[in-house]
């Protein structure tokens, strides 16, 4: 598939998730019917309703799971008591093409990640973390700002 194909099939799953927040709960459930080919749960929040629709636009414009995680996933679903190790990455991987929203004062920021460099309202530069600075005034690391790394609190042994 071509950049520019890439790009208008992005643009239209933008546009379609943007109409979710206009959409009732019946509505919402409605979107369900139609990518999931079946109900949703009865009693269902309309956080976890408009999560499932936006992941599966997502997923039938850009591909779904790895098939080793969705394998992973099918050992566990068929027997839940099994121990297995489940890999881990240390951060969050973002590649070309990723676009990153980060709300701060109430203003949403949106950054898109290139093979060298991200843009930023119109302009191309060379790290999240100078977006980063640029936005809040003060020295940031950017992944750190916009989600890619999360610090985690120790956990107690025992």
């Amino acid at each position: 598939m071509t950049k520019a194909l890439l790009r208008g099939e992005s643009d239209q799953v933008t546009r379609e998730i943007a109409a979710l927040s206009g959409l009732t709960v019946k509505q919402l459930k409605g979107r369900w019917r139609s990518l999931y080919v079946a109900a949703p749960p009865r009693y269902i929040s309309r956080e976890l309703l408009t999560g499932a629709v936006v992941y599966r636009l997502q997923e039938r414009a850009f591909g779904g799971l790895k098939p080793a995680t969705q394998r992973l996933l099918e050992r566990v679903g068929e027997d839940p008591a099994l121990k297995l190790p489940i890999p881990t990455r240390s951060g969050r991987q973002a590649t070309a093409g990723t676009v990153l929203v980060r709300e701060w004062h109430g203003v949403s920021h949106r950054v898109s990640l290139l093979d060298s460099g991200v843009i930023y309202g119109g302009q191309r530069f060379q790290s999240l973390s100078e977006v980063a600075r640029l936005i809040t005034g003060s020295r940031w690391s950017g992944p750190r700002f916009f989600g890619l790394n999360r610090r985690t609190k120790a956990t107690p042994n025992g």
